[in-house]
């Protein structure tokens, strides 16, 4: 292996130190929920966007409010409802009248899309129509009204919370829209010592808050070191074996794949594994990706690219029960012929 250089050793231990800064900022509000805090620190070094699913009350909100405090980024939220519309979120071109002349003019008003943080609560609640208009944003960091192209201010995340789709008054997402998140993370119930320090630290005088400790000029910089990171080829190769076996036709795909999946993951899932794993990587004192760190990746990184088939929803498989059972079955290297 390549030696590491001494300003690589730095960058490495500054991301760590910044890193676990964060981490520590937002565990001053936030109970428990380590992995999901993780994967949403993931998720934002690694320029993608983050869905936390889970029911009403569990902290998805306040996590992602709390991460704005921690930031000094710029900061937005949008609270999808039924009657939202596509230009509540990306912002309509205005008639203004000049008050002396009395000529009129077109100028573009943004939407609260134009953040750094965007923060879409329930986004679910919202109409498919309405849920889409976030689609080119999320992809091309870009927005299009009248024919005219905006460019939206790196870095942006869209981290999105939504309640289970079993819920009343909810919609599901498009695959393509769910496809641009980076990350789906399950948020469950707090156990009974975090309720304990939940109420500790919300039903008494003081209420703890999260201080800044990182701008966006140290999150571009983190989320291009993590590009650096080093990965074996025979590393890259299983995090493209394990995104294949989510395909039904592919020679890879497991036995649980061909019988409950209909559509497997896009090119996006490699992607996702692979930063991922880069940057847990840097997490864990290392630069270099370890068959490990793919693994930790495989669920978030693939639950919501799963499409399953009708046998899956009439037997009650999950795509975490898939998941799982790819992990099992597919060996980290091939045997060489």
């Amino acid at each position: 292996m390549t030696e590491l250089t001494s300003d690589v050793r730095i960058d490495s231990q500054r991301f760590r130190e910044d890193y676990l800064k964060l981490a520590s900022e937002i565990g001053k509000v936030i109970v428990g929920m380590e992995n999901i805090v993780e994967g949403v620190l993931i998720s934002l070094f690694a320029g993608g966007h983050c869905l936390l699913e889970g029911v009403p009350g569990l902290g998805k909100t306040m996590l992602v409010r709390t991460l704005a405090d921690c930031l000094e980024l710029r900061f937005s939220r949008i609270q999808f409802t039924p009657d939202l519309m596509p230009s509540d979120i990306i912002g309509t071109n205005m008639i203004n009248e000049d008050p002396d002349t009395g000529k009129r003019s077109f100028a573009f008003e943004p939407g609260p899309i134009f953040a750094n943080l965007l923060l879409a609560d329930e986004i679910n609640r919202a109409t498919p129509k309405t849920q889409s208009a976030l689609l080119e944003a999320m992809q091309e960091k870009t927005v299009t009204v009248a024919g005219k192209r905006y460019r939206l201010d790196p870095p942006f995340f869209v981290l999105a919370t939504q309640n289970p789709l079993e819920q009343e008054g909810t919609y599901p997402l498009p695959e393509a829209q769910l496809d641009r998140f980076f990350f789906k993370l399950l948020v469950d119930y707090p156990s009974r010592e975090e309720l304990a320090s939940i109420l500790d630290r919300t039903t008494r005088a003081y209420e703890p808050h999260g201080t800044k400790v990182m701008d966006k000029d140290s999150v571009r910089r983190w989320s291009q070191l993590a590009r650096e990171v080093a990965i074996a080829p025979h590393v890259q190769d299983y995090a493209v074996r394990l995104s294949m076996a989510t395909q039904p036709s592919s020679p890879y795909a497991t036995a649980d794949v061909k019988k409950f999946v209909r559509w497997g993951a896009s090119p996006r899932a490699a992607q996702t594994l692979i930063m991922a794993g880069k940057i847990r990587a840097l997490i864990h004192e290392r630069f270099n990706v370890a068959f490990e760190d793919i693994q930790a990746a495989a669920h978030p990184a693939l639950r919501h690219r799963i499409i399953l088939n009708f046998e899956a929803e009439a037997e009650g498989i999950q795509p975490d029960q898939v998941i799982d059972a790819m992990l099992k079955d597919i060996p980290k290297q091939l045997r060489e012929r």
